[in-house]
C-alpha cells in the first residue's frame, strides 16, 4: 500500500532512523520510501524463539531485500538436509549453532511438545524454519518458510521472488504466492492478487496473461504463477503477515 500512498502530505522531522522487520520487504518500498522521506530502512530478520537473528545494522551497506548479516550473539548459517554448512548463494535453511554451546539469548523448549523441540535441531544446529541463501558477503537474503517453498516438476521456488517481481507490475497491489496441486508437475505456483483500482474493469483473462508475460521476464520463466486468483484482499495475522498456510490449506482442500 505504502508504494501507492502520497507521502508528501506528511512531515518526518523528527524520524531518525526506520527499521522493517515481519516480512521481507519488496525493493520498490525501500525507493519510494527514501524519495518520499530522504530515509533509509534497515531490515532485520527474527523470531520469538530467538530475538534478532540477522539485521542491516546502522553503518553497514544496504542491500534492499536482504535480512543483513547475522547478529553478534549468533553464529548463523545456510545448511543442507544434513546439517553441513553450504557455500556462498546455495539455498538452504537458516541454522543457529547449538554446540558445543547453546547462545544464551535462544530459548530452551516449547513448553509440553518434546517433539517440536526435537524438530527444530539439525547436527549443531537449530532450524529457524526458513530457506535462505547467504551472499559472498555474509548478507542473507529469505526465500520462504520451509513449508512455503514450492516444488515444481523437481524446481524450488520461493514464493517471496515471485511475489517481488509481481509487485514491480502496475496492476497489483499486494500479492501471496503458495503451492497448487497440479496432476503433472506435482505442484505449481498460484498467486492470490489484489488489484489496483485502475485495474479491476479489466479483462480478467487477458490480465493474467499480461501478468504471467511478466513474471516470465523477470524472473525464470518456469517460476511464473501457472495459476492467477485476483481477490478483494489477503488473509493476515493480527500483526499484518499474510497467512499463506490458510490460501495453501484451501488449495490442498485442507480448509
Amino acid at each position: 500500500m505504502l508504494v501507492l500512498c502520497n507521502l508528501a502530505n506528511y512531515k518526518f522531522k523528527s524520524l531518525q532512523h526506520c527499521v522493517s522487520a515481519g516480512e521481507p520487504m519488496n525493493p520498490q518500498v525501500f525507493e519510494q520510501w527514501k524519495a518520499s522521506t530522504g530515509l533509509d530502512i534497515y531490515e532485520g530478520y527474527g523470531q520469538t524463539e530467538t530475538v534478532l537473528i540477522c539485521g542491516t545494522f546502522k553503518g553497514m551497506k544496504i542491500k534492499p531485500g536482504s535480512m543483513g548479516k547475522a547478529s553478534p550473539a549468533y553464529d548463523v548459517q545456510v545448511i543442507d538436509a544434513d546439517g553441513n554448512i553450504l557455500p556462498p548463494d546455495q539455498e538452504g535453511d537458516i541454522g543457529i549453532r547449538i554446540a558445543p554451546q547453546k547462545p544464551f539469548s535462544l530459548f530452551s523448549h516449547y513448553t509440553g511438545d518434546p517433539v517440536k523441540t526435537a524438530s527444530t535441531q539439525r547436527g549443531d544446529f537449530y532450524l529457524t524454519g526458513d530457506r535462505a541463501i547467504k551472499d559472498k558477503e555474509g548478507y542473507f537474503w529469505f526465500v520462504g518458510r520451509s513449508d512455503d517453498v514450492i516444488l515444481s516438476s523437481g524446481y524450488r521456488i520461493g514464493p517471496f521472488e515471485i511475489e517481488s517481481a509481481l509487485m514491480e507490475h502496475p496492476a497489483v497491489i499486494e500479492s501471496a504466492v503458495v503451492s497448487s496441486p497440479d496432476s503433472v508437475r506435482g505442484e505449481v505456483v498460484k498467486a492470490f492478487i489484489v488489484l489496483s483500482p485502475e485495474y479491476t474493469a479489466h479483462d480478467p483473462e487477458t490480465l493474467i496473461k499480461e501478468i504471467q508475460e511478466h513474471v516470465k521476464k523477470v524472473t525464470a520463466p518456469y517460476k511464473y504463477p501457472r495459476k492467477i486468483e485476483f481477490v478483494q484482499q489477503l488473509p493476515k495475522t493480527i500483526s499484518g503477515k499474510i497467512r499463506r498456510n490458510e490460501l495453501r490449506n484451501k488449495e490442498w482442500g485442507k480448509a
